[in-house]
């Protein structure tokens, strides 16, 4: 599932990151800062999720894909990729001071 959540500091990128870190049911995640994306992967109810996310860090959360396990007849599990974000990603880490947003203060 891939969300979209204003991440304006790097406060706001913690209280994020931990909100996802205290959830068992979600087996990877990806923080997109930049681009302001979240992207998650296990198994979860989508709108659970979302709900739990904004509760704990008290920032919108707006779902913009989500992708889902079907499952045969046969009781055996296909897996679809759940994670598909932009075609490129900025995983280079820039340690610039930023202010703390208003939300965080």
């Amino acid at each position: 599932m891939v969300m979209r959540i204003n991440i304006d500091c790097n406060g706001c990128y913690r209280k994020v990151r931990r909100a996802l870190l205290d959830m068992k049911e979600l087996e990877t995640h990806l923080i997109e800062k930049k681009q302001c994306r979240v992207s998650v992967c296990g198994r979860f109810v989508p709108r659970d999720v979302a709900i739990k996310i904004r509760k704990k860090t008290n920032r919108r959360v707006e779902i913009l894909e989500i992708q889902e396990f079907s499952i045969n007849d046969e009781q055996t599990h296909e897996e679809k990729p759940l994670m598909i974000t932009s075609n490129t990603w900025n995983l280079e880490s820039n340690q610039t001071h930023v202010e703390t947003c208003v939300a965080c203060i």
